[in-house]
């Protein structure tokens, strides 16, 4: 069930409001359980008992880890079978092809991803390690572990909330009037973000992807690089605010997941700024753990360039995706070497070097994102750089683009900036600022509405992770 369908906005999230408030307190996380089970059934009843197998090891996991001895050998054991489970379903079909490709065999399981498994298996991993490391007690009631890790806000694509962000909000948090308003706010803005602009947007790139790169031109090329950059930011960022909205909603407090990435000028800015739990995750749980930056300075690049291929891997089962870490990692990296990411200048044009440099890097990466393999996005970094042969154009540019189109992409670019979030924090002093800023997203919901309604183009790009 994506939270950009109607059945979601009209009969789901109405009815499991209302309950919610109107059960006593104490009743209200086995609500938020229930709601999170139906919710992740709906669209994957078959793959229940997997995200229970998570729940069960992490919760006899951080019991053992806390309660015996040897805790890191128990700490190993039950992220190892954590993973195990991550690894068949995600990784188990690459091995397969690349060992038919090496051994010339038709070996094949045809094993389906479960949705958000890499979502939910990273929180119980850090839930075990969090008890671990002595940050959180171990929770000695196993539904509110069940909550923490299938909570149906984030369950299917993040944010990634670490335990020891929430474990006191799990008990303890309080619900107001300005919490619920935030929350609403909040999810129509993501709302509106994922089904007027991604939606759009991700209808142009969708038509250029159906084509093979030698279909069409060099500028077609970096249209189609450009605007799935905006795709992905738009979609994956409007479900987080979704997401924070809907646990605003219900008290919860979840971190941000992005902060206008593309204003950066390094790409160790945009990462500090792009999917802030899933590189923060990386950060305290994989590279510090290997020594970060606290080591012989070629073990710091090493560790650096690691993380990124893991991140990359993470991303999905595919040589593309492996490259796009690679590519990450290597500018981290010359980052480092150079300090790139240390200049401070007030000097317009060096700024203005700076992201372009950034926008580049980030540019070529996002092709091997979403491309469908490796050699298509190789064709296509080619086809940008003018080294493509190109054979027949088969369509001109007006099959991509129509006055809506042309409209939402000049609002994509100029809203990758913090003008909107300025609106919003000045209408917070200004009565009748804040007034057409609410009249404005109430708007945006009708808009979003119709669009809905009238559209059968509603994918979500995080799902396949």
């Amino acid at each position: 069930m994506l939270f950009s369908s109607l059945t979601f906005l009209f009969c789901f999230l109405p009815a499991t409001v209302g309950i919610y408030y109107l059960v006593r307190r104490e009743l209200r996380n086995i609500v938020l359980l229930l709601a999170s089970i139906f919710f992740y059934a709906w669209g994957e009843p078959r793959y229940l008992p997997v995200i229970f197998a998570t729940i069960t090891i992490s919760y006899f996991g951080a019991l053992a880890v806390e309660r015996f001895k040897y805790k890191k050998i128990l700490l190993t054991l039950f992220i190892l079978l954590d993973l195990s489970l991550l690894f068949y379903f995600k990784y188990t079909n690459f091995f397969l092809e690349n060992l038919n490709l090496i051994f010339h065999q038709k070996w094949s399981l045809k094993v389906v991803l479960p949705l958000g498994i890499s979502f939910y298996t990273f929180q119980a991993l850090s839930y075990m390690v969090d008890v671990y490391r002595g940050q959180v007690k171990a929770q000695k009631n196993y539904l509110k572990i069940a909550l923490y890790i299938c909570l149906f806000p984030q369950l299917i694509a993040g944010p990634i909330v670490k335990y020891h962000d929430i474990a006191d909000q799990i008990d303890n948090r309080e619900e107001t009037i300005d919490k619920v308003y935030y929350g609403i706010r909040r999810f129509i803005i993501g709302l509106a973000k994922k089904v007027l602009i991604a939606n759009t947007l991700g209808g142009v790139v969708t038509k250029l992807l159906e084509q093979q790169p030698e279909n069409y031109t060099t500028f077609m090329s970096w249209i189609c690089a450009t605007f799935s950059a905006l795709q992905v930011y738009y979609d994956f960022s409007g479900y987080s605010d979704m997401a924070i909205g809907l646990g605003s909603i219900f008290g919860f407090k979840f971190l941000e997941n992005f902060n206008y990435p593309y204003i950066s000028k390094s790409m160790s800015e945009y990462w500090h700024r792009w999917h802030i739990s899933l590189s923060t995750w990386f950060r305290d749980y994989f590279y510090y753990p290997m020594g970060g930056s606290r080591v012989a300075t070629w073990r710091a690049y090493f560790n650096l360039f690691l993380c990124m291929i893991m991140v990359g891997i993470w991303h999905g089962a595919n040589w593309a995706f492996i490259f796009w870490g690679s590519w990450n990692g290597l500018c981290l990296v010359f980052e480092k070497f150079t300090r790139l990411h240390k200049i401070q200048s007030s000097r317009f044009f060096v700024n203005f070097g700076l992201h372009v440099y950034t926008i580049l890097c980030f540019l070529i990466a996002r092709v091997f994102f979403i491309s469908p393999n490796f050699n298509y996005a190789r064709d296509l970094v080619k086809n940008m750089v003018g080294m493509l042969k190109i054979k027949e154009i088969d369509y001109g540019l007006l099959y991509y683009f129509d006055r809506i189109t042309v409209i939402v992409s000049v609002i994509s670019v100029l809203c990758v900036m913090s003008i909107f979030r300025n609106i919003l924090s000045w209408g917070q002093k200004h009565w009748l600022l804040g007034f057409m800023v609410n009249v404005w997203i109430i708007i945006l919901l009708f808009l979003s509405c119709i669009q809905l309604t009238a559209s059968t183009y509603n994918p979500f790009i995080y799902f396949r992770f």
